[in-house]
């Protein structure tokens, strides 16, 4: 029995690690060096962009070390996000006139010029700026202005700081998806990311890939990036109160003093990440520990706002994308491009 389990954990650790992103009217599937985007057009048909995943500092290998890699991999991820949520921009617009679906197709780069990558580049520390901002340096100014307000300085070497901190943060973030959760759009986008997770779980299950089986799974996720944001809002509360009882007061003046509690904070974030990325990745695992489990339900429980029941168009689009991304993965479609799929093919769907 016991040689029988082992072997079935070799040959599941020795499967490609799956993860993927839901963009506009499609899915992004990602293997440890593929990377899939599938978009349904509006006239009915898939378009799929296939390349590799492109890395950012990889060949500096201890940045893949365990407690390291969290920081890099969600860099990456927002990298490659952009790039597949531009691209799937391009295909879900109706379109031009006088075009044929495969000339749009045609249109997409098979790899971004210099600009595009110099505008992907920006897009990117912008969006990691603007979250800096809203999740780290706003929620951090708010909780010290309570104190001022309120009479009760709250100081940064106290828990009852960074829980406030935490409990701002958790506020802002929720606000944040039940808001975007009202648009019709993005709530397209929920049910394809509930495509997503249905068909990575097929694949964890070692079920053929077909939208049949892929619809029995639930849309909630161990491994969801809305998991990890919550769980990294969660360590850094601990993290924040273990650490900052430690650094002393670098100004007498209280407003200068919290801007450089800010900036200790920031580069903090590079190995909290790196810390939650392990925890998740353990916490998907089977057998994981109570404690884990008990860590990472809260990112479970708000996934019932950010992933939403797919239709099995949305299926197909995801388990197309899965099936390519593992294709390429084997070596059966090596080259990058842009393939048209007149309809969903139910012959590749499997594992």
């Amino acid at each position: 029995m016991w040689s029988s389990s082992l072997a079935r954990t070799m040959l599941l650790q020795a499967r490609p690690y799956i993860g993927g992103q839901a963009v506009l009217e499609g899915v992004m599937m990602r293997s440890p060096k593929s990377f899939v985007v599938a978009v349904r057009r509006p006239d009915g048909q898939i378009v799929v962009r296939e390349q590799a995943w492109e890395t950012l500092l990889g060949s500096i290998k201890p940045l893949r070390w365990p407690l390291l890699r969290g920081a890099i991999v969600l860099i990456e991820s927002l990298w490659n996000g952009i790039s597949a949520l531009n691209f799937s921009a391009e295909q879900a617009m109706p379109e031009e006139a006088g075009k044929s679906a495969e000339e749009h197709a045609a249109d997409a780069p098979r790899q971004a010029t210099g600009k595009e990558k110099a505008a992907l580049g920006a897009t990117l520390v912008f969006s990691l700026a603007l979250g800096l901002a809203l999740f780290v340096a706003a929620p951090h100014a708010l909780t010290w202005l309570i104190g001022v307000v309120a009479g009760v300085p709250l100081d940064t070497s106290t828990f009852a700081f960074h829980a406030i901190d935490g409990a701002i943060k958790a506020v802002i973030f929720l606000s944040y998806l039940v808001a975007i959760s009202r648009f019709p759009d993005i709530r397209r986008v929920f049910e394809y990311h509930g495509a997503e997770h249905k068909a990575i779980w097929a694949y964890e299950s070692e079920e053929a890939l077909t939208p049949d089986n892929a619809a029995r799974h639930t849309t909630l996720h161990p491994r969801c990036g809305t998991s990890f944001l919550l769980l990294v809002l969660v360590l850094s509360i601990l993290m924040f109160a273990l650490v900052f009882p430690f650094i002393p007061k670098l100004s007498d003046k209280a407003f200068l003093n919290q801007l450089a509690m800010i900036a200790i904070k920031l580069p903090l974030m590079f190995p909290l990440a790196g810390i939650s990325y392990e925890v998740q990745r353990l916490s998907a695992r089977k057998g994981t520990p109570r404690v884990l489990r008990w860590l990472v339900a809260p990112g479970l429980w708000l996934q019932r706002i950010t992933t939403k029941e797919p239709s099995r168009d949305q299926l197909e689009i995801a388990v197309l994308a899965l099936c390519r991304a593992l294709a390429r993965e084997k070596g059966a479609a090596a080259s990058d491009g842009v393939k048209l799929f007149r309809d969903f093919d139910g012959a590749i769907a499997v594992p």
